[in-house]
């Protein structure tokens, strides 16, 4: 497999290899320069999609950097203060400090606001994965930076339709699931069943659920089911007569629902009354009790 095969149609087209420049440079009128750069002259993308870099991945990489070198050149583009914008490889140029290189082998192209980001989420979704929540953004920021469709950004990265549609998803679930989703403590197939969940009471619920007791994903869709089923019944059920409530008890009453992730609701007015905190299972029972005892 040739080395353009492995990065993918979409990175090939838009990382063009050393025997390509002289094409590139009868299309365009200029090859990329070629340089060795000092590392303290680059600097980081503003518009990096990668957030988190994995420091035991990094010492992999320093590893092979010393044995092997840097295989591959860095992308970068020339800055107004006589330093260099790196567009892709800052993994790379990470790497190769913790090597104990002084200066890397570099490309210097010229790149338009919308070129560079699409270099950058390309380089970083092909040659190393983003965690599910940044992948999720950079496929937004390119479509609102170009106006790609999903389509045309799946085909720029090599990826399914279904697939970036459903990385954009999760830009849907609050910002709670969504750090949690970061962090690695969901899968991507977790939060897909949260996505499912119509109620956002239930779906707290779930999350919860999900993160106090490591339910399975198979299990989580299961949960997620039977939430949908559960609020479909309830909203069946006849209206009650509802007299005027303080606004106060509605906003305390949502704030515990926020806090405790379940469905609570508070009985009576501002002088007397009464606090009813639903749980679904044991372990759910005794993530409400540490949680209460520990306020």
């Amino acid at each position: 497999m040739t080395p353009k095969q492995r990065l993918g149609k979409g990175l090939g087209a838009l990382l063009p290899l050393q025997e390509e420049a002289s094409l590139e440079a009868a299309e365009e009128g200029a090859a990329p320069k070629e340089a060795k750069l000092p590392l303290e002259k680059l600097r980081a993308n503003p518009q990096q999609p990668r957030k988190q870099f994995d420091p035991t991945s990094l010492m992999e990489l320093a590893d092979s950097i010393r044995e092997h070198g840097i295989l591959q050149p860095l992308i970068v583009e020339a800055g107004e203060d006589g330093t260099y914008i790196i567009v892709a490889g800052e993994r790379r140029s990470r790497a190769a400090a913790l090597a104990g290189l002084t200066e890397v082998p570099v490309l210097i192209r010229n790149y338009t606001d919308a070129q560079r980001m699409e270099v950058s989420i390309i380089e970083n979704v092909q040659r190393a994965d983003l965690n599910p929540m940044e992948e999720a953004a950079a496929y937004r920021q390119l479509m609102d930076l170009t106006g790609f469709s999903q389509e045309e950004v799946a085909l720029k990265v090599g990826k399914n339709r279904s697939t970036v549609a459903n990385a954009l998803r999760l830009l849907k679930l609050p910002l709670v699931v969504q750090e949690s989703l970061a962090r690695g403590e969901l899968s991507s197939g977790h939060a897909r069943a949260l996505l499912s969940v119509v109620n956002p009471i239930y779906q707290a619920r779930l999350f919860h659920q999900i993160i106090s007791s490591s339910i399975s994903v198979r299990e989580a869709e299961k949960r997620a089911a039977g939430c949908n089923q559960e609020n479909q019944e309830n909203s069946r059920k006849p209206l009650k007569p509802v007299l005027a409530r303080d606004p106060e008890l509605t906003a305390m009453e949502e704030q515990f629902i926020e806090s405790l992730g379940t469905k609570v609701s508070i009985e009576g007015d501002l002088r007397q009354g009464s606090i009813r905190i639903e749980y679904y299972s044991m372990e759910d029972l005794d993530r409400l009790y540490e949680l209460l005892r520990n306020h």
